[in-house]
């Protein structure tokens, strides 16, 4: 018989009675009968009900355990009583009669408890992160990881792609976050980066003749934490293909999602491919955001004319000024008390807004603080565009051109939990094309890159010429799922001539240019083939699938929201001789020196 089992605490079933078996795992719980003690043992893949008569030696080693600790039962599979089967296991049928037991080793007092469903402060999770992920749902969210993973790798080299690894300590690239630097050793003064992204690198492998490039890739930003981003790292499945336009990129990646949805959704509904398709300038307009869900119903309209010239002074004079004012309905609720309204002015107040204006149609037509300064043909169109009936009302969202359609956004996604709208079950898709290529930095003044700068601007080096660059849309692309970014991509920027004048515009030189990215122009000018790709993101698509909150519950090690490592200790102080070796000297703001 084998040292440790015969059999894994998940595999006992009631054709196994009579059998001799050993399980190794934990002890989850204990239960005193009196004259019989019932253990819970688990392991990875599952639980058997272990039993110890009172008075045997087995029943004097395990009396005095403590949870978790380590055990190896050697036992006489039979059945339970009718009455004590328990449904709910798949070993439900048996339990082990314990003859022999082993203690492997012994638990302390724990921080937190592995069985039961008790809340513990992410500060104990963290720190005891290796107790945490032997709790049911962290254990089943990690191994779903896996799965889907496993699922992602199959489904891409069946659609004919090939898996390549790419360096880890390359050179920094613009790509929207602060890069985690190296410092090399045999270089004095120069450092390495992380990969933000290994975006050159894929383009370089479709200049090198392979076409078809994916890999589940580790990426590193030196950024802030937020629930559907960890600081630090995360896993992207980068992919990048050659010769295809923006359609071909789609039509291929979107199978892939899919299919993976579909595999892992559990019943809940998975949009079918081909995804719908929204201009950006459509989706600011009509959702209020790049990121939209689907799963909410409500639907913004631009109402800046019908309040040009009004009555309504404050609205009037925003939209003289070059504003916009928009409207988002809230479908039955003209009849919701006062408090309703007054709380989602509240609301407004502390996301940095004046307010929430709104108007009630009721039957005998429109109602509140607006309709009372506005004509009543005015307030009848505002009523006709957003097609609306009485008994709703509608909120409006006004103010700058850059601003207020975001406000307006984040209205709608508000009214749409509050009044119960947002579809459960569901993974809704879409693509968001058409992305401006370039933005006005607000603190500068400058036009900056507004997504990856590798793009191919829509009209190319005519557009480039001749256009404002504030109006030149570029080939790039994001995947979006209930409100949820996976991805952004793009149709990438293979001409040299193309990319100096595209960063040109973006304030930099051809110096610049070629110091900061001359390994991927050079290779451009030995022969690029259109390429281009996208890199939907392993975390927020198991965090999708596993209906949790926050990305930290799908990652195996994640670091807590300041970036640090609880369990491990990181980041943490390197010794002197070590810094004099990297030539480095340490310049720490007052409140870290010591």
């Amino acid at each position: 018989m084998h040292a440790y089992r015969t059999h894994t605490s998940g595999a006992l079933r009631a054709s196994d009675a009579g059998q001799t078996a050993r399980l190794s795992g934990w002890v989850h719980s204990k239960r005193d009968h009196g004259g019989l003690l019932f253990i819970d043992l688990r392991d990875h893949y599952g639980l058997t009900q272990i039993v110890f008569a009172a008075g045997s030696p087995a029943f004097q080693t395990v009396d005095h355990l403590r949870p978790e600790s380590v055990i190896t039962v050697t036992g006489t599979v039979v059945l339970r009583e009718p009455g004590t089967v328990n449904p709910k296991l798949p070993t439900g049928e048996v339990e082990l009669q314990a003859s022999e037991v082993v203690v492997q080793s012994a638990a302390e007092v724990l921080p937190m408890q592995v069985a039961g469903d008790e809340k513990y402060p992410d500060e104990i999770r963290l720190k005891y992160r290796f107790i945490d992920l032997r709790r049911d749902r962290v254990h089943r969210n990690i191994i779903l990881r896996a799965k889907v993973i496993a699922s992602i790798r199959q489904r891409m080299i069946g659609a004919g792609f090939t898996e390549f690894q790419t360096p880890i300590l390359t050179a920094s690239s613009p790509e929207g976050a602060r890069d985690f630097l190296v410092p090399a050793r045999l270089h004095p003064g120069k450092f390495y980066a992380l990969p933000q992204a290994p975006q050159q690198f894929k383009q370089l492998i479709m200049v090198a003749g392979f076409d078809r490039y994916f890999q589940i890739s580790p990426c590193f930003r030196d950024e802030a934490s937020r629930a559907d981003r960890s600081p630090g790292e995360f896993y992207q499945l980068d992919f990048e293909m050659s010769y295809v336009t923006q359609e071909d990129v789609f039509a291929t990646i979107e199978p892939v999602i899919a299919g993976v949805f579909e595999e892992f959704a559990e019943g809940r509904a998975v949009t079918k491919p081909p995804f719908p398709r929204i201009p950006y300038d459509e989706a600011m307009l009509v959702y209020g955001s790049d990121k939209p869900d689907l799963r909410n119903p409500l639907r913004i309209t631009d109402v800046t004319a019908q309040f040009a010239g009004s009555g309504f002074g404050l609205f009037a004079k925003i939209a003289a000024a070059g504003g916009v004012v928009r409207a988002i309905p809230a479908p039955g609720t003209a009849a919701n008390p006062r408090s309703f309204f007054d709380k989602l002015n509240e609301w407004a107040r502390e996301q940095g807004a004046g307010g929430l204006g709104y108007i009630v149609f009721e039957a005998d037509g429109p109602k509140g603080p607006i309709a009372r300064n506005l004509e009543p043909e005015r307030a009848e169109a505002i009523r006709v565009a957003c097609g609306l009936q009485a008994g709703a009302s509608v909120f409006f969202a006004a103010g700058k051109r850059d601003e207020a359609p975001k406000f307006s956004g984040a209205v709608r996604t508000k009214l749409g939990h509050d009044l119960g709208l947002i579809a459960p079950g569901r993974f809704d898709f879409c693509w968001i094309t058409d992305f401006p290529m370039y933005e006005l930095n607000e603190e500068s003044g400058q036009i900056d890159f507004s997504h990856n700068p590798f793009s191919m601007p829509q009209g190319g080096m005519e557009a480039l010429t001749t256009q404002d660059p504030l109006t030149i849309k570029a080939f790039q692309y994001d995947i979006i799922c209930n409100g949820v970014e996976l991805s952004s991509g793009a149709i990438r920027n293979h001409r040299p001539d193309i990319m100096i004048r595209a960063f040109e515009i973006a304030g930099y030189t051809v110096a610049d240019v070629e110091a900061r990215f001359g390994g991927m122009l050079n290779a451009f000018r030995y022969g690029a083939p259109p390429h281009g790709g996208s890199a939907p993101g392993i975390d927020r698509i198991v965090m999708l699938l596993a209906d949790e909150p926050n990305i930290r519950e799908v990652i195996l090690f994640p670091l807590n929201q300041q970036g640090e490592d609880l369990m491990m200790g990181a980041p943490a102080e390197v010794l002197p001789a070590r810094l004099k070796e990297l030539s480095l000297k340490l310049d720490l703001p007052p409140k870290a020196k010591k």
